[in-house]
């Protein structure tokens, strides 16, 4: 699913520049920063794969999730890194568990917040009261476990997201695009939050090593025409176009989502159906997003200490439905979805996209490459590892920030 998210903070009515040079900051450097991103991610992602393949001939086994390839790599690395190799597996599934519930959070927002901008021109309601409207169908719909089941969802998902994208460039076009008091340059005050919104957006590093092992035919998976490549192109392509021209159309008055700024006044059905598609669309996808968080809590850590417990599923469904109530929690808590994304965006994927590839790549080939090859590898490494970890602490710190600010103007 494709988040149609931006980065400009509603809540916080009494920080106007902290919210403008943010807008403008996005504005002004997305159209560079995620092509570069994609390019950069579709430039890991082949090598995390390379990684993995050169890996599983080593070892002799068929396949190897994420984790283990960052724990087989490490002990294949230099001998300083091998004490890492002892709890990667568990460091790598924090990162994914965090990740991976924090886009359910981002569902929970994105999903009352369109609900309660529709029911908006009835009656005036907090959106937390449509969390917890919401949570019953979210406990339900990841009750089900055969990931299988989850897919037709997928796919009605995908073909409402469509139709309803049609219709959001509907609303965008139909008056004359003008860059008439559209601020041309910006600042970098908001780079910081935009740098895990980028991440958070285009990052997929949990599922691409299953896919390419799950494919029918996994060598068509990477490559210059490969099925990551075409699928980039595309998302790439929906971010810049929905966000540059979003921009010209609805300026810095922009809100979490594109949605929430469809006109009330004029086709004011069609815009509700939008908010309506969209918020269903999301809804019957949260299994989906959910069901590797629940994999990991699950299968590695709750099912082996009960061991053959007869009463196992019914523990199962009790894993599922904390998971579900800890996402509630944390939505209810700060009812904000940009600054959901950035935090999640610069807290997990800085490590999960760019830091953990690096070294997986750099450990995996270190004694087998020579020369210049080597020299530019590990430098190539160390420069993306110290970007990595920046952009984790300096985005991380900023989206904490900004959320205090949020928590204490609503207090």
């Amino acid at each position: 699913m494709c988040h149609i998210s931006y980065q400009h903070y509603e809540p916080l009515s009494n920080n106007h520049n902290r919210r403008d040079s943010l807008s403008n900051s996005v504005r002004d450097i997305s159209c560079l920063l995620q092509p570069t991103e994609a390019r950069r991610m579709n430039e890991q992602a082949p090598s995390d794969i390379k990684a993995e393949h050169e890996l599983c001939k080593r070892k002799r086994v068929p396949s190897l999730n994420y984790p283990a390839v960052t724990q087989t790599a490490l002990l294949e690395g230099p001998e300083a890194l091998k004490p890492l190799c002892c709890n990667a597996t568990h460091r790598v599934n924090v990162f994914l568990l965090i990740y991976q519930l924090g886009t359910c959070c981002v569902y929970v927002v994105f999903v009352s917040s369109n609900i309660k901008a529709i029911a908006d021109y009835y009656t005036d309601t907090d959106v937390r009261l449509y969390m917890l409207i919401i949570l019953l169908p979210l406990i339900l719909i990841n009750w089900v476990r055969n990931l299988k089941s989850l897919a037709p969802f997928s796919t009605v998902a995908n073909f409402v997201t469509l139709v309803s994208f049609g219709i959001i460039l509907y609303y965008i076009f139909r008056e004359p695009i003008s860059f008439e008091n559209r601020d041309k340059v910006g600042t970098m005050s908001g780079f910081a939050l935009f740098f895990g919104t980028v991440l958070f957006a285009l990052e997929a590093i949990g599922v691409i090593l299953p896919l390419e092992n799950e494919m029918k035919t996994p060598k068509k998976f990477g490559g210059s025409f490969g099925v990551l490549n075409k699928a980039m192109i595309l998302i790439v392509t929906l971010y810049i176009g929905m966000g540059f021209f979003g921009y010209l159309n609805y300026g810095s008055a922009i809100k979490g989502s594109i949605t929430l700024n469809l006109p009330e006044e004029k086709c004011k059905h069609l815009a509700q159906c939008v908010k309506g598609m969209l918020a269903f669309a999301i809804y019957i996808t949260h299994g989906l997003a959910c069901y590797v968080a629940i994999d990991i809590t699950w299968n590695d850590y709750l099912k082996k200490n009960l061991g053959d417990s007869p009463r196992s599923t019914f523990y199962e469904y009790i894993a599922r439905t904390v998971l579900v109530l800890i996402t509630f929690l944390l939505a209810v808590a700060i009812p904000n979805l940009e600054l959901f994304i950035s935090l999640f965006g610069a807290l997990c994927l800085s490590a999960l996209g760019i830091a953990f590839p690096a070294l997986i790549q750099t450990c995996t080939y270190g004694h087998h490459r020579q020369g210049m090859a080597k020299v530019w590898m590990v430098a190539k490494n160390s420069v993306i590892g110290v970007v990595a970890m920046l952009g984790l602490v300096i985005g991380t710190s900023t989206s904490m920030i900004e959320i205090i600010h949020t928590l204490g103007h609503d207090d």
